[in-house]
């Protein structure tokens, strides 16, 4: 789905700042609402299945929740990147360099979303896994879009730039794996693999997503991408959970 949002960059120019951010806010919407609902609420009842009681498990979600954002964080600090959209556009001698930090900063952000698909199937609900994965699918779409006009501002070819948007999200495969293999070895990790996948995905959604969907005037579309994309995920989840 990364691939496939990036494909409108082969046929068109230019897409325009309006659309840019109402998608980007659509794809936070379906991040938000995969978070809550797919992620927070069944890890709550995996720990309350594991510990009893109602307090114990908003403890454990609380500190998965916690976790996750603090860890996307340090991630975001220590290692060096520079985001797509907030970055000088405009092709410059060190633009074949710097797709390396491209990359990078796509890692940092997509990861978390294989993490929650991963956790997603490795608890067991089929179910929840296929919301998980269709919802964030849906969301990759404007993102890899996102990536190929940027690049396409960095003066990198047409098929180039959809093809680097494709390959960042390989690293959801690779998140996915890890989410799956945790929760295998333990069913103790369930509840708070699933709330560390949230608040991975919650940290991004406020330090990143919607800061940069309000930058250039265009608050009300991308609240509107946001709402919509809330409730979209909501109904998956709902009808396929």
């Amino acid at each position: 789905m990364t691939g496939v949002g990036a494909l409108p960059v082969l046929f068109r120019r230019e897409i325009g700042r309006a659309a840019r951010d109402t998608l980007l806010g659509f794809a936070a919407g379906v991040m938000i609402s995969a978070s809550y609902f797919s992620l927070i609420l069944p890890g709550i009842d995996a720990a309350t299945e594991q510990y009893g009681a109602v307090l114990w498990a908003a403890l454990v979600a609380a500190g998965g929740i916690a976790l996750g954002a603090l860890a996307v964080a340090w991630i975001n600090e220590t290692v060096p990147h520079e985001h797509f959209i907030t970055g000088r556009e405009g092709t410059d001698s060190r633009a074949l360099a710097r797709i390396w930090l491209f990359i990078l900063a796509i890692t940092i952000h997509n990861f978390p979303e294989g993490l929650a698909v991963g956790v997603g199937f490795g608890g067991g609900n089929v179910a929840n896994g296929v919301t998980l994965a269709t919802g964030i699918g849906l969301q990759n779409a404007p993102e890899g879009l996102a990536v190929a006009v940027a690049l396409r501002g960095q003066g990198f070819g047409r098929r180039r730039s959809v093809l680097v948007a494709l390959a960042t999200g390989l690293v959801e495969p690779v998140g996915g794996l890890i989410g799956v293999m945790a929760v295998t070895v333990s069913e103790v990790l369930l509840p708070w693999g699933l709330t560390f996948a949230a608040g991975a995905m919650l940290y991004i959604i406020s330090h990143e997503i919607i800061p940069e969907t309000h930058r250039h005037g265009h608050q009300k579309r991308a609240t509107t991408g946001l709402i919509t994309g809330l409730i979209l995920m909501m109904i998956l989840d709902v009808t396929l959970g």
